[in-house]
């Protein structure tokens, strides 16, 4: 057999649920982003999405008070600040203006939009049972953004240690699903 064992740490690797996002929150004042790799669909109508999210991390503490964010989904041309954002923390600096992005004002939430992202959902949290135990928060999009000048988006999807994948060659395959 050519196989060899794979440490389960690394499974992860194998197993990426979808694009790199940014989540942005707000406490008071002051927004902050993430960067968030775990997420996945749950329903579609309503679109409702799982996202774990590390109780060590600030954005946590916001969600688990304010119950509501946007999930900001960049392109390739966004890779490093958005690695760079998942990088620090915003207990501490103001990721907005240390990274050059731009807020702009969501319609059913309080966290911002990030302007330069392909795409952004709002959602508010509708469940928290699961997030004492694993960190998931489900969510609901309350309303969706997307900048359709943009033309075949390439985003980027965390391979683990610093590796990403970025979305590619499309293909169109027969489907009943519509």
């Amino acid at each position: 057999m050519t196989k060899k064992s794979l440490p389960l740490s690394q499974v992860y690797r194998l197993i990426e649920p979808g694009p790199v996002v940014m989540v942005t929150t707000t406490s008071g004042a002051r927004a902050n982003v993430m960067t968030l790799s775990w997420h996945m669909m749950i329903d579609f109508e309503p679109p409702v999405l799982a996202c774990v999210i590390s109780n060590r991390d600030y954005t946590f503490e916001i969600l688990k008070k304010t119950k509501e964010c946007v999930i900001n989904i960049p392109t390739v041309e966004l890779a490093r600040k958005t690695v760079a954002c998942g990088n620090t923390s915003g207990r501490k600096i103001d990721k907005f203006k240390k990274f050059g992005l731009t807020p702009s004002s969501a319609e059913r939430v309080r966290a911002p939009l990030i302007e330069e992202c392909y795409a952004n959902l709002e959602c508010k949290v509708t469940d928290t049972r699961l997030v004492n135990q694993y960190n998931i928060f489900i969510v609901e999009v309350v309303k969706a953004w997307i900048d359709r000048s943009k033309k075949d988006p390439r985003t980027i999807h965390h391979r683990g240690r610093g590796t990403f994948a970025v979305d590619g060659e499309v293909i169109k395959l027969p489907s009943r699903m519509k």
